[in-house]
């Protein structure tokens, strides 16, 4: 048993490695055509960013059309399921493009920080070394509040997605008044989701900002 174990650690300590090594060989092949890897985690930042401004906008929208159902007071339900759905299943997309953007943010800046450790090695100034190693670790705890606020915001999508699920679902299933007065009590609780959610956003979007400027001074 303790064998096994070891050899499904050392084989996943192997495929990290690899990974790891194809990161470092896609990101210097950029290097070779004129694009740093700072300039692509510039970059990265930015379009993470703008992911997070256009999953705020959907969201706020999916809010208003669950208020729009609560509030409803005749015509055809079916026809504001159908919006509540399609909202539904925008929220969902934009948290998705949220996701793969921090994934890709991620990956370059794990391959900036090895290059970047393996380069101070190469610097036989002492001085420069340290000056270096101080920038570094800046660079790095910078990068950490970032990255940390921008997880923040993918924990925040999933109450809010779980909870327009479960209604979107439950109106599926119940298309009459009797549904929408089940699904009054909700309103409160998705209003505070989103809320949390804008303003987590809020805060990585600035932090972008913040990070962004200190990457390129």
């Amino acid at each position: 048993m303790r064998k096994n174990a070891l050899l499904m650690i050392s084989a996943v300590l192997l495929l990290t490695g690899c990974q790891a090594a194809i990161q470092d060989a896609y990101f210097n092949m950029w290097e070779k055509i004129g694009f740093e890897k700072r300039e692509i985690l510039v970059d990265r930042v930015e379009d993470a960013q703008e992911s997070q401004q256009e999953a705020q906008q959907e969201f706020a929208s999916a809010l208003e059309e669950f208020s729009t159902l609560i509030n409803f007071d005749g015509g055809e339900l079916e026809d504001v399921y159908n919006d509540l759905n399609d909202r539904y299943e925008d929220s969902k997309a934009s948290a998705e493009d949220v996701s793969a953007h921090i994934e890709k943010v991620e990956s370059v800046a794990d391959s900036l920080f090895r290059e970047w450790e393996a380069e101070l090695l190469e610097i036989s100034n002492a001085s420069l070394r340290r000056d270096s190693e101080r920038q570094l670790r800046a660079t790095k705890r910078n990068y950490s509040d970032l990255i940390s606020s921008m997880r923040k915001v993918e924990a925040s999508m999933d109450p809010v997605l779980s909870a327009l699920q479960d209604n979107v679902l439950y109106l599926k299933h119940n298309l009459n008044a009797n549904a929408i007065g089940a699904l009054q009590g909700e309103l409160s609780t998705i209003q505070r989701d989103v809320n949390i959610l804008i303003k987590e956003m809020n805060t990585a979007i600035e932090q972008s900002d913040q990070f962004i400027a200190t990457i390129k001074s």
